[in-house]
């Protein structure tokens, strides 16, 4: 479902009635916790969380003229999405989300390599969302995306 919107606040007022809320309380949560340095925008059609050119010039290696992604807000046609680079390129850290997953006694979990997919809103785990986007700075997200993604011509 793509949501036409020319910034984050428009897109949140265009997602559908059933998926508004979370999408908005999903927001807040990853604004409140994730580290100084990131920056909000719409990214791929998506609320991003972004590394600004002016903390990494390069850009991101799959088109430079776009900043450095990290987390992205999406409502689909039936979820919500939420994609965390940091768990594709770093699988410790989605162990230790699994395993905290785990014990908040909600719906299996439906990942993907950077996405977690939410069919209800108060499945999100809130609280947990939160603690994942604390774990990694801009400078931690940096090191291990050139160590994940990024040939030593870059570096």
């Amino acid at each position: 479902m793509k949501i036409l919107a020319k910034i984050v606040d428009e897109y949140v007022e265009n997602v559908s009635e059933n998926y508004r809320d979370g999408i908005q309380k999903l927001r807040e949560v990853v604004k409140n916790n994730i580290p100084e340095g990131f920056e909000e925008m719409l990214n791929y059609g998506m609320i991003g969380f972004v590394v600004p050119h002016e903390l990494y010039p390069h850009g991101y290696h799959c088109d430079p003229k776009l900043p450095l992604p990290f987390i992205n807000i999406a409502a689909q046609k039936n979820f919500i999405s939420f994609y965390h680079m940091g768990i594709y390129a770093k699988p410790s850290l989605l162990e230790w989300f699994m395993e905290q997953y785990r014990k908040t006694n909600t719906p299996k979990l439906d990942v993907g390599k950077s996405c977690i997919r939410f069919k209800k809103a108060d499945h999100i785990p809130y609280d947990l969302i939160g603690e994942l986007v604390k774990k990694m700075t801009v400078e931690n997200w940096i090191e291990v995306y050139e160590n994940a993604f990024v040939s030593n011509k870059i570096k």
